[in-house]
């Protein structure tokens, strides 16, 4: 795994343990912020677990639409970047 790779490891290990710290304090009645965090944690684990096994998150949802004669183009994602976003 590259410097940039390790880098990127470490923090995201390190933020889901914050997170997952956060969600084990949260009272009965915080049930959205527990989904939020999670959402998050999920999407956060993902997006490493392909980094750690392929070197890239693999992105494979691509959203156009053809307006006219003009395409509008979205940027790739996946479902990891869905879930974190959802989750924020």
């Amino acid at each position: 795994m590259a410097s940039s790779a390790s880098g990127f490891a470490a923090l995201a290990l390190g933020v889901s343990a914050f997170l997952v710290g956060w969600m084990a304090r949260l009272r009965a009645h915080e049930r959205w912020t527990a989904v939020s965090l999670a959402l998050i944690v999920g999407g956060a684990v993902g997006n490493l677990l392909d980094r750690v096994l392929y070197g890239w998150v693999v992105d494979f949802i691509h959203l156009w639409v053809r307006v006219g004669g003009r395409a509008w183009s979205w940027p790739d994602f996946n479902v990891a970047d869905s879930a974190i976003t959802v989750g924020s």
